[in-house]
């Protein structure tokens, strides 16, 4: 074994391109289309029932979800290109420096937060949700590579649970 980086597996990057991805990439348009309609439709007609506190409060919440979808769709699609050839890994990275996967959490401790109607603060948290899923992906995928050498004699088990730890940040 010479390079750590030559005997493993890119777990993320297969299933970046892999039919995971593809149920991600669904589900993450699904909710997009989901949110659009909620928001012009029941939404609208419920933001406008609301007390005041809890309208100031969805009028905020409903701008970050949207936000956040746009931020999250942004990114499917740029994975979606790279899958597919149509851009490379640099150009990807060129434009995924313009998306941002954090950063959108919600007070759900809000003046107002219990008054949202219950079907909009689902919305809420299956993008928060699916934010996470993503955010991770993107990290796995793209964060910068560091293989240490591994020597022949280095004990090969010892060196796979570095791995393994290095994966799940229990180092």
């Amino acid at each position: 074994m010479s390079e750590l980086g030559l005997n493993t597996i890119s777990f993320a990057g297969r299933a970046a391109a892999s039919s995971q991805f593809k149920t991600l990439y669904a589900e993450g348009m699904s909710l997009v289309e989901e949110t659009a309609a909620y928001l012009d439709g029941n939404g609208r007609a419920a933001s406008k029932v609301l007390p005041r506190m809890a309208s100031v409060l969805y009028a905020a919440e409903s701008m970050r979800l949207t936000t956040r979808l746009m931020q999250m769709a942004s990114w499917l699609l740029l994975q979606r290109a790279v899958n597919n050839g149509e851009m490379s890994r640099d150009q990807v990275l060129a434009e995924k420096n313009k998306v941002r996967l954090d950063g959108f959490n919600v007070d759900r401790n809000a003046p107002g937060w219990g008054d949202l109607p219950e079907s909009f603060r689902d919305l809420v948290e299956r993008s928060l949700r699916l934010q996470n899923r993503i955010a991770l992906l993107d990290r796995e995928i793209y964060r910068p590579s560091e293989a240490p050498i591994v020597h022949d004699n280095q004990n090969s088990v010892q060196a796979q649970l570095s791995l393994l730890q290095t994966a799940f940040g229990n180092n």
